[in-house]
């Protein structure tokens, strides 16, 4: 018993130094007081759930503990305050996870504990999703000026049209969408006129502003300015990126698609903010004489000045291709919008990206 008291120790720790680290985050880089208030709630609930366990850390016997000496190279660096937050995530599940198998095996006395840390894990899911949503997602983050001051890196973006929406309406599609883990909405239609682009743009940003979801708007930055939306995206042959800037400042996102590496280096001399990369492979959605393919994404990843959305044809098949060759962002069209079920082609998205993460995450390691 006193090792698995060790392990629940440690585990606990551990939890608490997660949950610290992403209390901080929606405290003093969010100023968010209910998220940072939830956290804390968190990490009380943990204590007093723990409690029964008396003088716990007498268990502890740090300079015998073999694990002290194993690292990776990874928890040396972090990229950037939204990855500082992932990392504290992952700890977090695992830690709550240990010590839910570990108190199975705790006395009649101590029996409540293992369901109690079940159901902190999944609060702790939850709070961790809202947390990345509004630390990794590109949200504008509006400084004392009132301009937009930086971004991160989208994970999934829809790049939802009306007329693609096969089996449902697109508001159903949207909805599924977000629920099941997209952190952005690009609206691309066409066809519509200023009034119908308006009207559609500000229905999306009224469901996905609550799910810290940001909205861009495919073309037009007029439209993306007056309605609210948090950006706008350029194809090669619309309005110059300065001469966005002098039409909305830092007040929106801009993004630029690109198709080589001088194009992506002019889009950053130019000020934009992400750039679309692709088209990874050849698409039913757009036509392209030239499919770049994963050879320049891998190009774009060793550049790595801006970050991106790679885009064209991609889905759950051959997106293991793209995280291979270093993809931290994608957009997809058709194969959400023209799915029987929207919400499952989105999960499967992101569980092959972190799957293929891992595994070559593995390989990497020494």
């Amino acid at each position: 018993m006193p090792n698995i008291l060790r392990i629940i120790d440690a585990n606990a720790n551990r939890a608490r130094e997660a949950l610290r680290v992403m209390e901080e985050s929606a405290r003093f880089l969010l100023d968010d007081t209910e998220l940072s208030a939830e956290f804390k709630m968190l990490r009380h609930n943990l204590a007093v759930v723990l409690a029964p366990l008396d003088m716990l850390c007498a268990n502890r016997n740090t300079n015998e503990d073999v694990g002290t000496e194993v690292s990776t190279k990874s928890e040396s660096t972090r990229e950037s305050t939204g990855h500082v937050v992932l990392a504290a995530g992952k700890r977090l599940s695992e830690a709550f996870r240990v010590l839910e198998e570990y108190g199975k095996l705790l006395p009649p006395s101590a029996s409540n504990i293992a369901p109690s840390i079940e159901k902190l894990r999944y609060q702790g899911y939850e709070l961790e999703q809202r947390l990345a949503r509004l630390m990794v997602t590109p949200i504008p983050h509006f400084g004392s000026t009132g301009h937009s001051v930086g971004m991160g890196q989208w994970r999934l973006c829809l790049l939802l049209t009306e007329a693609l929406c096969t089996y449902h309406p697109w508001q159903h599609v949207m909805e599924e969408a977000i629920r099941s883990g997209v952190d952005c909405i690009q609206l691309r239609e066409k066809n519509f006129n200023d009034r119908q682009l308006f009207k559609r743009a500000q229905e999306i940003i009224k469901w996905s502003r609550p799910h810290a979801v940001s909205v861009i708007v495919n073309d037009r930055p007029d439209i993306a300015l007056v309605c609210g939306a948090d950006g706008v995206h350029l194809g090669q042959n619309d309005l110059d990126i300065t001469e966005v800037r002098k039409i909305a400042g830092r007040q929106l996102i801009v993004g630029l698609s690109t198709s080589d590496l001088k194009q992506a280096e002019d889009a950053q001399i130019s000020g934009a903010d992400y750039c679309g990369v692709g088209p990874m492979f050849p698409t039913s959605t757009k036509y392209k004489k030239m499919i770049v393919g994963p050879d320049y994404l891998y190009q774009y990843r060793q550049w790595d000045k801006l970050p991106h959305l790679a885009i064209g044809g991609i889905n759950p098949r051959n997106i293991g291709r793209l995280v291979r060759a270093g993809v931290r962002g994608i957009a997809v069209s058709s194969c959400v919008c023209a799915a029987r079920d929207p919400g499952l082609v989105v999960k499967e998205l992101l569980n092959v990206m972190i799957a293929t993460e891992s595994q070559v995450s593995k390989q990497l390691a020494p």
